[in-house]
């Protein structure tokens, strides 16, 4: 093999090797994962992985690859929607995003802080929640948009998450 043919080699065995770092960064398990390290530190139960919703959610990412806009599917289930742009965010981050709204929710009097988001956390953490399906498409942009959906839904009004 000339030098030239073992570059080409080498760089293709590179990108296929990236790639499979991107898939393994938001498998099924690393969604599930993800949601599971927050939810055990509130002592809330595990949720598990639902090909229905898996498949609800792919659909519903393959609809925002033309515009990647954080528009809700209008559902019948629990949804926290993510983008991303400027490298290629996986599932943790989205995941983490979301968890990080906990600094903004007050548990006591189960609301948000004044003018902040926390929804997406409580749904993460919300102990009815026992299902979840995800998916993650690259826009047309560029960007990144994950969808999970959660069944039961959480965030009903009046109870708290956990």
């Amino acid at each position: 093999m000339d030098s030239r043919s073992f570059t080409q080699a080498l760089m293709l065995i590179i990108a296929l090797s990236t790639i499979q770092i991107t898939i393994a960064q938001n498998s099924p398990q690393d969604y599930v994962d993800a949601h599971n390290a927050a939810r055990a530190a509130v002592n809330v139960g595990p949720v598990h992985w639902n090909e229905t919703l898996a498949a609800y959610a792919q659909n519903y990412a393959s609809q925002r690859i033309g515009d990647c806009q954080l528009v809700h599917s209008g559902g019948p289930y629990g949804e926290n929607i993510f983008w991303g742009l400027g490298r290629e965010f996986t599932a943790a981050d989205a995941v983490n995003a979301w968890v990080d709204e906990k600094k903004y929710y007050d548990y006591s009097s189960n609301t948000c802080a004044s003018g902040q988001v926390c929804g997406h956390y409580t749904q993460v953490v919300w102990a009815k929640s026992t299902s979840i399906g995800c998916a993650r498409v690259k826009c047309n942009s560029g960007a990144i948009f994950i969808v999970c959906e959660y069944y039961p839904p959480g965030n009903i009004v009046g109870q708290r998450p956990y």
